[in-house]
């Protein structure tokens, strides 16, 4: 594992960002595999800077978001497709046919995993997946358990994430309950892993998932044994790393 230090989010957003972009760069039809959440969002701003600079070209990428709610149309303001979107789709030439996100409108569970799946091995594999971290080591929607979940699946979200998502729906009856998301096997298989993690709150989670057990109980550890991962952390965020 490379680890990058920076003394901020703003610089921490910029080295990520430039990760990417050498992806881009380097292999102008690439496969990324992109996060949503708060982390990230610096990066894409940055990403989106650098298009509109002129310095990068995405209309041969192809993109692949880790998860999704079920129960959600792309063009509700709280699911990962209006993220997408958002924050980087429509601020850059990518082709809109070419950025895939799980179909949160399909009500076969089986289906729509298997359906994701299929999408990520025709894609020929994702080249650079980019992470957050949770405070309890997930990632995506791979929350602590008993095993690692291997490939695309739906996962029952928990009472704590219902509730704090209440405030952005009318109705309690309104915020889903369910969320598909890519698998431990679906993200080790990226050639590349770029993690991205900032403030005195992830520190802790960081000390445990990378330099602590492997174990399923803190999902991110598994990243440990991936053979080509980044971590780019803030001083608060890398602070007890030893």
């Amino acid at each position: 594992m490379k680890i990058i230090k920076t003394s901020n989010y703003e610089k921490m957003s910029r080295a990520a960002a430039n990760i990417i972009a050498a992806q881009v760069i380097m292999k102008p039809n690439c496969v990324l595999g992109l996060a949503t959440g708060s982390t990230p969002i610096g990066t894409y701003e940055h990403l989106v800077r650098s298009y509109q600079a002129g310095d990068l070209d995405f209309s041969n990428v192809t993109s692949i978001n880790l998860d999704e709610y079920k129960g959600l149309s792309g063009d509700n303001d709280q699911s990962y497709r209006y993220f997408m979107n958002e924050h980087l789709f429509r601020h850059v030439n990518i082709r809109p046919e070419c950025t895939y996100v799980p179909d949160g409108l399909e009500p076969d569970s089986a289906k729509a995993c298997d359906d994701y799946n299929r999408i990520i091995a025709q894609s020929g594999g994702i080249d650079l997946q980019l992470l957050g971290l949770g405070h309890n080591g997930h990632i995506g929607f791979n929350e602590p358990a008993d095993s690692f979940e291997k490939d695309t699946h739906c996962v029952d979200l928990t009472q704590s994430t219902i509730d704090a998502n209440a405030r952005f729906f009318a109705s309690m009856d309104e915020v889903p309950k369910q969320a598909y998301t890519m698998g431990i096997r679906n993200i080790m298989q990226a050639k590349k892993i770029l993690i991205v993690v900032n403030g005195k709150g992830k520190a802790e989670i960081v000390k445990k998932a990378f330099f602590g057990p492997v174990t399923p109980q803190v999902p991110a550890s598994i990243l440990q044994l991936h053979n080509d991962v980044i971590l780019v952390g803030d001083d608060d965020a890398l602070s007890l790393i030893p």
